[in-house]
C-alpha cells in the first residue's frame, strides 16, 4: 500500500554526493523543519525524465523556492555517482540530486514499478509531492507511461 496525504515520510537512507564521494543522508536530515518539494522518476537519463520531468524543476526552482519551498529533491532508484552525474549534465545545481540505490525509501512509500521488461529492475513509479515538516501534503503518482500531474508546473499550482 503507498503512502497517502497527512502520512508522515518512512524514515530511510538515501545518499547524494558530498565533496565528491558518496554520503548518507536521511529522510529527519531531508525533511525535518523544511518545506520540501520531491519528486521521483523511474531513472536518470531514461527520455521523459531527462527531456521533461527533471528539465521542467531545473527551469522552474526559483519560483518554486519563491512559494516557500527549502529545497527540491529529485529521487531515483539509482547511486549517487548516477545521480550526480545526471544533474550535472542537466544544470540541475539548485535541486539536491538523492539516489535510493536499493530502493529501500521507494518501497517504503509503496511507490515501487516493476521495469524489468525494460531491463531496468525495480525502479520507482513517477511522482511528485509536497513535504512540511515530514508530514505530506500532497502527493502526485502519475498513471503508468504518463507524465501529467507530477511536473514542475503542477507542483507550482499545489502550492
Amino acid at each position: 500500500m503507498s503512502i497517502k496525504v497527512g502520512d508522515k515520510v518512512p524514515s530511510a537512507k538515501l545518499n547524494m554526493m558530498k565533496d565528491g564521494k558518496p554520503a548518507a543522508v536521511t529522510t529527519d536530515e531531508l525533511f525535518a523543519g523544511k518545506k520540501v518539494v520531491v519528486f521521483a522518476v523511474p531513472g536518470a537519463f531514461t527520455p521523459t525524465c531527462s527531456m521533461t520531468h527533471l528539465p521542467g524543476f531545473v527551469v522552474n526552482a526559483d519560483k518554486i523556492k519563491a512559494k516557500g519551498v527549502d529545497s527540491i529533491v529529485c529521487l531515483s532508484v539509482n547511486d549517487a555517482f548516477v545521480m550526480d552525474a545526471w544533474g550535472k549534465s542537466k544544470n540541475a545545481e539548485h535541486l539536491l540530486m538523492v539516489g535510493d540505490g536499493n530502493g529501500d525509501f521507494t518501497k517504503a512509500v509503496g511507490l515501487e514499478m516493476d521495469g524489468s521488461g525494460f531491463g531496468l529492475g525495480k525502479r520507482s513509479q513517477r511522482y511528485a509531492m509536497i513535504v512540511d515538516n515530514g508530514v505530506i501534503k500532497t502527493l502526485n503518482v502519475e498513471a503508468p507511461g504518463k507524465f501529467e500531474v507530477s511536473s514542475a508546473e503542477a507542483i507550482l499550482k499545489a502550492l
